[in-house]
């Protein structure tokens, strides 16, 4: 579904990232990995076409760079980090924003296609109740599910996800991880997503792409790209270590 071959981002004489490789298919969730500053978020702006970048990267076998805007978002759903709401828009007009690319002019009215979806969208993500309200007066974790669910309204093959469960407490983010699970089920779908977590990397990844400044460090199936060496090389330290440290203090304190 997504091809991305030799992808560079380059600002001046500064190299973000170099020579990047990887592919997204049908079914799989591609996590990209790495510690602050590997070019995770860089290597998501490129593909969604943000930022320049030497190299290609390619829809089903359509050079993205080439595409209309609006095909692109028909097929490609992007959910960012961060949202700046400077309108008193209600829950359910945002949703709707998820639509507006299948609107064949500025002034046409939704289609009762477009309603069945953004209701479902709000359903899905547990906005129904404030369809209503002004997302000025949400919660950052309340405001990520907004656009999480005007992503699910617009019904792409492909969603690219800028670490969707940052503003998240635990209930929320478990909630999200799996109705992403769950959305990837269906046929003719797939998921690409920075994620800081590792745990929750490995829970709900498939395939994983290593990024160490700027460079990729491996790819393919998760648990060969979440190796001990891999890691070690990485992050600076033995993370095997670490995340059992961690789950033997949880152990203990369940005795």
């Amino acid at each position: 579904m997504l091809e991305v071959k030799d992808l560079a981002v380059r600002y001046g004489n500064l190299t973000i990232l170099d020579g990047i490789d990887f592919s997204v298919k049908e079914g799989q969730w591609v996590m990209l990995i790495g510690p602050n500053g590997a070019g995770k978020s860089t290597l998501v702006h490129a593909v969604t076409q943000g930022v320049p970048y030497a190299g290609t990267v390619r829809y089903k076998g359509r050079d993205v760079s080439r595409m209309k805007p609006a095909n692109i978002a028909r097929e490609i759903g992007v959910l960012a980090q961060n949202h700046n709401v400077a309108y008193a828009f209600t829950v359910e007009e945002i949703v709707k924003l998820g639509r507006y690319s299948f609107s064949p002019s500025l002034f046409k009215g939704a289609t009762d296609e477009d309603d069945v979806l953004v209701k479902k969208a709000l359903e899905m993500t547990g906005m129904l109740p404030y369809r209503n309200q002004s997302a000025l007066t949400l919660s950052g974790g309340e405001l990520q599910r907004v656009f999480l669910a005007q992503v699910f309204a617009q019904d792409p093959s492909l969603l690219i996800l800028d670490e969707p469960t940052s503003h998240l407490d635990l209930l929320y983010q478990k909630q999200v991880l799996t109705l992403l699970e769950e959305w990837l089920r269906q046929p003719g779908r797939a998921v690409l997503s920075v994620v800081h977590d590792l745990s929750l990397a490995r829970i709900y990844g498939t395939h994983g792409v290593l990024l160490n400044k700027g460079k990729t460090v491996s790819f393919g199936i998760l648990d060969e790209v979440l190796t001990r060496e891999h890691l070690q090389q990485v992050y600076a330290m033995d993370v095997y270590d670490w995340m059992r440290d961690m789950l033997s203090r949880w152990e203990c304190a369940c005795e």
